[in-house]
Parts: structure tokens; sequence; C-alpha cells
């Protein structure tokens, strides 16, 4: 048998963990050669292929990105897309193609594996860790010890100088990293996409935290709200699937606070920091797994179902289930955070 292998969406750490593990257990256990197509889904539109072999995936294990490369490319935007990457599988010999990547990617992968007959597997992949039908997605980890290092960090220029500092994380629909990393890094104000918030109550807060001789750290994800206002963009653009560009509201929260409050306010945008870098030893691990699971559910032909992680056991999902929705912060666990609030 032959394989496609791609990476879709925005990098991660762990991408390359997931390629190692599929090539090396398929080509040493199984006996199946490997193709990898480059930039996700450009690659099998175009062509556009890269030998995958053991010599190949070897030393990638702790490098960040992907060797593959990866787009925001949506084949059902593009001009007979799905007979280009018919044709482009055909012309490879490739039987099954195992597919890497969040919502949009693996969306794709459930329509060309449900509606059109295309053999695919899923891994799933986001720092952002809001796919339903898995507990965990690698990336989210190193994302999270990223953000939890640069507040850690921002504590001690924030006391030195006595200003409330802001911290923006992505997330735009669901607040997993900021809950996280807030958390960890002792954040006194934590604002997440799934809660609206009160400016004025996020001011009394800071304020509370200033009585007490202490600088405020803010965290929040860049698509949080405001209970009377809109998402902040960047500008009105959108990518192939219909996502505009999220900026900008840690710069927007920090100036509300300086007018409100007199105090002095500045913003750090981790940005793509967060995604970058090599992974860290939990994302190697469960990227390794989700690899070698994969390649199972390629063995025993069982298509249009991705590898998730349930407790500690990899299970299958039917790619349908796993994207249907997002997976967003329960109220509940929100919450609990609370207690640190101001």
């Amino acid at each position: 048998m032959r394989v496609g292998v791609l990476t879709g969406g925005g990098d991660c750490p762990g991408l390359n963990a997931v390629i190692r593990g599929v090539v090396r257990k398929g080509v040493q256990e199984y006996g199946y050669g490997f193709v990898g197509f480059r930039d996700g889904w450009r690659g099998p539109l175009e062509g556009d292929t890269v030998p995958l072999d053991i010599p190949a995936v070897r030393g990638i294990l702790p490098r960040g990105g992907t060797v593959l490369g990866s787009s925001r490319t949506n084949p059902f935007k593009q001009q007979d897309g799905i007979r280009r990457i018919k044709d482009t599988l055909a012309k490879e010999e490739v039987e099954a193609l195992i597919t890497i990547g969040g919502e949009d990617t693996l969306g794709v992968a459930a329509r060309l594996s449900g509606e059109y007959g295309v053999p695919c597997v899923g891994v799933p992949k986001t720092i952002d860790n809001d796919l339903s039908a898995t507990d965990y997605t690698f990336g989210f980890d190193t994302a999270v010890g990223v953000a939890t290092e640069a507040i850690d960090r921002l504590h001690t220029t924030a006391e030195s100088h006595m200003r409330v500092l802001v911290v923006e994380v992505m997330g735009r629909h669901a607040g997993w990293i900021a809950l996280h990393s807030g958390l960890a890094g002792g954040a006194n104000v934590i604002l997440i996409p799934e809660q609206r918030f009160d400016v004025d109550q996020v001011c009394a807060w800071i304020e509370s935290r200033f009585k007490v001789r202490y600088a405020p750290i803010v965290v929040i994800a860049e698509g949080a709200m405001p209970k009377d206002g809109q998402m902040v963009l960047k500008d009105g653009s959108t990518d192939s699937f219909g996502h505009v560009r999220l900026s900008g509201v840690g710069e927007w929260l920090a100036k509300e606070i300086e007018d409100r409050t007199g105090k002095e306010a500045r913003t750090t945008v981790l940005g793509h920091t967060q995604r970058g870098g090599t992974p860290s030893a939990f994302d190697r691990w469960l990227a390794t797994r989700f690899g070698l699971h994969a390649i199972d559910a390629v063995r025993d032909g069982d298509f249009g179902t991705m590898v998730a992680l349930r407790g500690t056991d990899i299970v299958r999902v039917p790619l349908a289930e796993a994207t249907a929705k997002i997976k967003t912060v329960d109220p509940k666990l929100y919450a609990e955070a609370g207690v640190f609030f101001g």
C-alpha cells in the first residue's frame, strides 16, 4: 500500500512527531510506502509531493513546525478541486490519505471521505484544544507552556513599574490557552471568548490589586468580547475557510483600562510564538501515539475516522462527529478561576 500524508492549517509543535510515527511504523511493520503532500491541501490539488521514508523522518521529532509545510487551502473553494485531488491520488498510486489538522483540515477530510469516497484517516492538531472528540490535541501543551513562561516574566516588570500588563493569547472561539496559562501563571483576570466580559468589572478587579501594592496581569484570548461591544478584528479580510483575522483586543482593553482607572497599562501580544519552537515532552508523546494509531487505522481499512485521546487511551471516532462542533470551556470550569480575580 502507498499512503499519502499532509499537514494543513496553522503550524503546530508536534506535527513532525506524527509524521515520524506514521512512517516508522508503516514502513517497519507493514511495509507501506509513503508520499508527503506539500502545504496542506494545496499539495494534492497541484500534485506537489515529497518522498517520505525512514531517512526522511530521522531527527525531526524535536523540531517545531512541519517538514511538509502547511497552508489554509480549501479545495472546495478551488475550481475542480475534488477532481484534481482524485487525479493526483490516482497518479501517485495513493490508496489512503492521513490528514493532520484542525477543524478546517479535518472538515475537508470528513467531506472527502463521506461524500466522495476518498479514504481518509484524521489526526487532531490545534494549539487551541477545541476539537470536541478528543480530550487533548497536541500543540496545546506547548502553547500553554510558552504563554505561562511569558506571564511569569511579565509579573516582574509589572511589579517594577506598578503598571497593568495585558497579555493577549490565541483562542478564536475557545479560551483553553487563556484559562490554563492564566491559572498557571497567576493572572489576576482571565478573559475568554465563551464569557463576554464587563470592562467596569475588569477595572474594579485591577484597582483592588493596586490597593495592596500589587501590579495586575490580565490574560485575554484574542476572541474575547466585551458585553457591550464586538470582536476586535485586524482587518476585514478572511481566509479560504471564511475566518476573519483577529488581533487587537488586548490593545483595546489596555486603552480602556487606562481611560477608566488612570493606571498605566501595556499590552503584550504573544501571537505566533505560541505556535513555534520545539514541542513539549507531552506533545511529542501524544503526537507520536496519534501517528502510530493513525497508520493502524489505515491498515484496518477504518477510513472516515480520526484518532483521539480519551483518558490515556487512543480511540477512533468518526470524522464527521469530530468536526461537528468545537469544544469550548465549560462555565463551571471557568468559574473555578474566579477566586483569583481581583
